[in-house]
């Protein structure tokens, strides 16, 4: 029997539909996962033996270079960080801090500021110019104009992505944007895959026409961040190389002397607003920090 790699692009009531070189695979996992507790995801690139053309079994889990639990998927290369420049009012905090998220969970963050279309200033394309400079990938979208969609698709070839963003953002409107018929192929795939015998409500990646996979499902649905308070500092890009200034190792640049952040943010090079979500950020790990002793 032919053994092949895959990737899980859909699991549900056991069973994991694996996207191969020969189309899609319907597999059962080997009994040895329930054994030692392990859950096959969405995305994980899998090693399975053939029974049949359209049927096999799940031998192998590549090891995962990342894995979320809400929504529970592996292997993601990126984020899509969606913020809208108005309805809703943009929340700098919010998106400084689902670029923590996603980096400390081993995803690339890219910076999506969508409805442009909405104001008639320069407003959304100098932040992206902020992020840009910072080292991050940002681009200024809009569905009504189709601004930024063909720039957006690029960044999405050959990766595997998720959109996260506060609900009215766009996120649907956008995945729509980029290929016209995925809602028509994802029930195209559902009805193909679920042959009218499983119901509940799974994950899904979305294979885009020039390359790539798509999260059906908003990613970062649960906002906790779970890293030290002394680590933080190190998802801020800007101040990986002034903090090695700063007069003591240990600076979480707040009120200590000769820090050589703070220095910058007054003299302008670090944008203030980027600041001031790292100390809001920083005070929330504090209380976590406190609230868990």
């Amino acid at each position: 029997m032919t053994r092949i790699e895959g990737r899980i692009v859909r699991g549900i009531a056991g069973f994991y539909y694996v996207a191969t070189e020969h189309g899609i695979i319907e597999c059962r996992a080997r009994g040895k996962f329930r054994k030692d507790n392990i859950t096959p995801l969405v995305g994980d690139i899998v090693e399975i033996q053939m029974i049949n053309d359209s049927e096999g079994y799940i031998l192998n889990i590549l090891p995962r270079k990342n894995e979320l639990t809400r929504p529970p998927v592996a292997n993601v290369d990126q984020a899509i960080i969606v913020c809208a420049i108005a309805r809703p009012e943009l929340n700098r905090v919010l998106l400084d801090k689902m670029i923590v998220l996603a980096e400390s969970n081993d995803i690339e963050p890219v910076i999506c500021i969508n409805k442009v279309d909405l104001k008639e200033d320069r407003e959304a394309f100098d932040l992206v110019t902020i992020y840009q400079k910072i080292g991050y990938k940002a681009v200024v979208t809009s569905t009504v104009t189709k601004e930024g969609i063909e720039e957006l698709k690029s960044y999405l070839k050959d990766k595997v992505s998720f959109f996260a963003g506060p609900s009215g953002v766009g996120k649907s409107s956008l995945i729509n944007s980029i290929q016209s018929n995925i809602k028509l192929q994802t029930g195209e795939v559902s009805e193909k895959l679920l042959r009218g015998r499983h119901t509940t409500r799974s994950v899904e990646l979305l294979s885009l026409d020039f390359g790539g996979y798509v999260l059906d499902t908003p990613g970062f649905t649960a906002l906790t961040l779970d890293i030290d308070k002394q680590d933080l500092r190190y998802y801020f890009k800007e101040f990986l190389e002034l903090q090695k200034g700063c007069k003591f190792s240990s600076c979480l640049h707040v009120n200590e002397p000769d820090c050589n952040v703070i220095k910058a943010v007054e003299e302008g090079l670090i944008d203030k607003n980027r600041y001031l979500s790292y100390l809001f950020l920083l005070k929330e790990l504090k209380e976590k920090e406190k609230r868990r002793y």
